[in-house]
């Protein structure tokens, strides 16, 4: 192999492994700043405290993920440069992530079907062959294990709790489940990478996520849709209506400042 040819392939791979940690990054950010928003508006101070902490959890995450893109892309952009100065249609984040919190039960269900998936995920990038990747997955897979435990004792205590808390979670069910999809979907990027030991393929998260979802559903008394239909487009930076004013809120003091510091 030429030396040309060489240079070429590790430049095909940074870049993919740039991608690849800026979704990542996005799925985090974006999920961060919609559990943010219960803080001193959730049902109870618990709550209010463990949102919070969890949001800081995702903070965490999203901060590692996009100083090391920030790396691999060379351009001197740091992770609030990542996070905040970047336009919609750059953010990699699956529609999941950006709805808007809804009620109680919609938050709850939302982050459990993240938690459940992102967990499988990062426990495979734990093994990458890229040591950056694996240490990131490492931390992160401990503070999901909690995210998860968390949510999916709230799914179970409203599914089988009153007639209002039921009803609450199923409508949720219903509204957020044409979302789930996209989550399993996998593109050259990340085919890419799973050949190469690096990324983990996304289809291959689907049965740990059904044996999550299945146990949770059996003791919550609810009852998974039929419907496989499901909309698709985040990981292509094509978003839904929610987004732009999620970024707009999330982004507005480094807009309004530029290069402000704390």
């Amino acid at each position: 192999m030429k030396d040309s040819d060489k240079k070429q392939g590790k430049s095909v791979v940074n870049d993919d492994v740039l991608t690849y940690c800026l979704r990542l990054g996005d799925n985090a950010m974006v999920t961060s700043q919609r559990l943010s928003e219960w803080v001193r508006n959730s049902p109870t101070i618990e709550l209010d405290i463990a949102f919070a902490n969890i949001a800081l959890d995702h903070v965490g995450q999203a901060r590692m993920l996009y100083s090391y893109a920030g790396e691999l892309e060379g351009k001197g952009r740091d992770e609030d440069s990542m996070a905040f100065l970047r336009d919609e249609r750059e953010f990699g984040n699956v529609l999941l992530a950006e709805l808007p919190n809804g009620d109680f039960a919609k938050s709850v269900l939302r982050l459990f079907f993240y938690s459940a998936w992102v967990l499988p995920l990062y426990e495979g990038l734990n093994q990458s062959n890229d040591e950056r990747l694996a240490a990131i997955a490492g931390k992160a897979v401990l503070e999901v294990r909690y995210q998860l435990k968390h949510s999916a004792e709230w799914v179970v205590r409203l599914g089988d709790g009153t007639e209002e808390s039921h009803k609450r979670i199923s409508d949720a069910l219903i509204e957020l489940w044409q979302f789930v999809g996209e989550l399993f979907e996998a593109d050259e990027v990340e085919n890419r990478l799973a050949d190469a030991g690096i990324g983990v393929d996304p289809t291959s998260l689907k049965g740990a996520w059904d044996n999550t979802i299945n146990d949770v559903f059996a003791r919550a008394n609810l009852t998974r849709p039929d419907d496989d239909w499901h909309l698709t487009g985040g990981r292509s930076g094509q978003h839904t209506e929610h987004m732009g004013y999620l970024l707009a809120e999330m982004q507005v003091l480094q807009r309004t400042y530029p290069g402000c510091e704390w």
